[in-house]
């Protein structure tokens, strides 16, 4: 079973250099590398050629990973493309397990697995994002509806069958997402498979995760949603995370009547211990990952989340509802 790895990067700095170092110490080395340089201004395709993989540069403005990993694709020649992002460190087994999952379940079209729960970046927001990733992944159904493109593979037959990816995303966005919805509706099969793990090597800022969960996940995801009709029921959309945004909004209400009618602060706190019930396990992991300190403030975050993508998902569902009527 012939593999090729497909890396799209833009200035990809010390974290590709990582990337590309520890795929040559994997336990299965990949029959190609394909990195496909696009329009950096560093040091990337240099990088890459040194590492011995095949660099495919694109001139001009960037295009984004989608065009990228499409140019890749095309130019590769096994029967298995994976994909990795420029900020991920495989382990050593990870190319092993692909194959492995690959072979054990003939029926897959394309696997995916998550971050590992060991980011090196440390930082609140950093390790907040990671955990909440890698716990997502280590907990959601094996047969997904999605598909995600930090380390994730597809049988190459598959990929060029329903198009590739779309690439009207020009940014890092839900470009893997709107490719797995389409696998899916085609009615082909993907495994979400948590053993199959890598590092994540990015730095996040508050502002940074804001502006990308924002503007580049939720609002073009609930858009997807809503052009698709059908609202998934896995990973970050689980009946958890509905309860736990509902919760939230009725606790921030309930704060608001709290000035005018003093029971209504019960009432808040009662929704507010809502959501720390309904996500007490994942509170718990925070604890044992990052100490007392770190999972009472990723809990403010995660509280912080359920509002904001809660209210952009309402309100592109509304904008939706009104262009249909005019």
């Amino acid at each position: 079973m012939n593999l090729s790895v497909i890396i799209p990067v833009h200035n990809g700095g010390d974290r590709f250099r990582r990337c590309l170092e520890t795929l040559a110490e994997s336990d299965c080395i990949p029959d190609e590398i394909i990195v496909v340089d696009d329009a950096s201004t560093d040091a990337s395709s240099s990088l890459a050629s040194v590492s011995g993989a095949r660099v495919i540069t694109l001139k001009g403005d960037p295009r984004g990973p989608a065009f990228a990993r499409n140019r890749g694709a095309r130019e590769a020649y096994g029967e298995i493309l994976v994909f990795l992002d420029a900020d991920v460190a495989v382990h050593k087994d990870t190319l092993a397990r692909i194959t492995g999952y690959f072979i054990d379940n003939s029926e897959a079209a394309a696997v995916f697995g998550s971050y590992d729960d060991d980011p090196p970046e440390r930082s609140i927001v950093s390790l907040y994002k990671n955990l909440q990733h890698h716990y997502v992944h280590q907990h959601g159904s094996q047969v997904s509806s999605t598909f995600w493109a930090g380390c994730g593979a597809i049988r190459r037959t598959i990929f060029e069958s329903v198009g590739g990816f779309c690439e009207k995303y020009t940014r890092p966005s839900i470009e893997d997402i709107e490719l797995g919805r389409r696998i899916t509706n085609t009615g082909y099969r993907i495994l979400l498979c948590p053993e199959i793990q890598v590092t994540h090597l990015k730095r996040w800022t508050f502002t940074g995760w804001l502006k990308c969960d924002i503007f580049d996940r939720a609002i073009p995801w609930s858009r997807l949603i809503l052009s698709d009709s059908h609202l998934p029921d896995d990973l970050n959309l689980d009946w958890r995370n509905r309860v736990s945004a509902l919760a939230a909004w009725a606790s921030i209400l309930f704060c608001c009547l709290g000035f005018f009618f003093h029971w209504a602060w019960i009432v808040a706190g009662c929704f507010t211990t809502a959501v720390a019930t309904t996500n007490r396990d994942l509170y718990r992991f925070f604890a044992r990952k990052g100490g007392f300190a770190f999972a009472t403030a990723a809990a403010v975050l995660h509280f912080f989340y359920f509002l904001y993508s809660s209210a952009v998902f309402a309100i592109v569902v509304a904008k939706g509802k009104l262009f249909q009527r005019t």
